[in-house]
């Protein structure tokens, strides 16, 4: 079994900036992929960052130049730097990692707002 736990969400102005972390744990085959998605209200889950076991990098369009993706494979954890967000950034943002199945996060609540 796999366990993802995120953490780092919050609220914060616009322009400002958070890091989430998720961490698993648990028995994960190398060669797996992490990231985030998110699901904002009324909307659909998009993806919004992936990096893979050998840190290749995807983003959405909408991020590109602002979100960071990153991980420490030794520690299975994936981070994301979020900058200069703003208020269409507010979602719950999910972790996942994807090895020979599907494994998510519970979600973690971000809101941008003054």
């Amino acid at each position: 079994q796999v366990q993802l736990v995120e953490s780092g969400g919050g609220l914060v102005q616009p322009g400002g900036s958070l890091r989430l972390s998720c961490a698993a744990s648990g028995k994960i085959f190398s060669g797996n992929t992490m990231g985030w998605y998110r699901q904002a209200p009324g909307k659909q889950r998009e993806l919004v960052a992936s990096i893979s076991y050998f840190s290749t990098t995807y983003y959405a369009e909408f991020v590109k130049g602002r979100f960071t993706v990153s991980r420490d494979v030794a520690k299975n954890t994936v981070y994301l730097q979020m900058n200069s967000l703003n208020p269409e950034d507010t979602a719950v943002y999910y972790c996942y990692l994807k090895d020979v199945t599907d494994y998510w996060g519970q979600g973690t609540q971000v809101t941008v707002s003054s």
